[in-house]
């Protein structure tokens, strides 16, 4: 059985889902630069910040938004849970971009920008597992399982959206 990894960008202020991506690869790194740049395509110009876990944290992203302006915040590596360190223990020396990526994140501590991504990305797929009861994709085949996800995403938009005008 294939898995399925999704990627969304979410407008900090509405949880509105603003770009998506769907592919079968679970290393969602190689997925970051389409995603900025599907953002950038759907809302005229490119984000100021993005914070994202530790699968999107690779020197070649860092380089690729640094290149485009783009403040990030990126775990460098995945912290063990119930860690206070973003960065885990990890020693990167090999890796400049990366090293400093960490050191950002350490010197902001607990009001690091990156701790906004909990209160700001996963709360989007909540309501979409919980409230509308999606756990799997019902169709098969990559191409119709996009079109199930673009579905989904398009109902939490217009919930959210009806919601914030109300």
């Amino acid at each position: 059985m294939q898995g399925y990894n999704g990627q969304i960008a979410v407008d900090a202020a509405y949880q509105v889902i603003v770009a998506h991506r769907l592919v079968t690869n679970s290393a969602d790194s190689r997925a970051l630069v389409p995603l900025i740049d599907d953002v950038r395509s759907h809302l005229g110009r490119k984000p100021r910040e993005l914070s994202g876990d530790a699968g999107f944290a690779n020197e070649a992203n860092l380089s690729a938004l640094k290149q485009r302006r783009i403040t990030a915040y990126l775990a460098p590596v995945r912290a063990r849970h119930g860690e206070a360190n973003a960065t885990g223990q990890r020693k990167l020396t090999k890796t400049p971009l990366m090293s400093a990526m960490a050191t950002r994140l350490n010197r902001a501590g607990r009001r690091s920008r990156y701790r906004l991504r909990k209160q700001i990305v996963e709360p989007v797929f909540g309501p979409i597992k919980q409230a509308r009861g999606f756990r799997q994709f019902l169709l098969r085949g990559l191409d119709q399982v996009r079109c199930e996800w673009a579905m989904i995403r398009t109902a939490h938009n217009i919930l959210k959206l009806a919601k914030a005008t109300r």
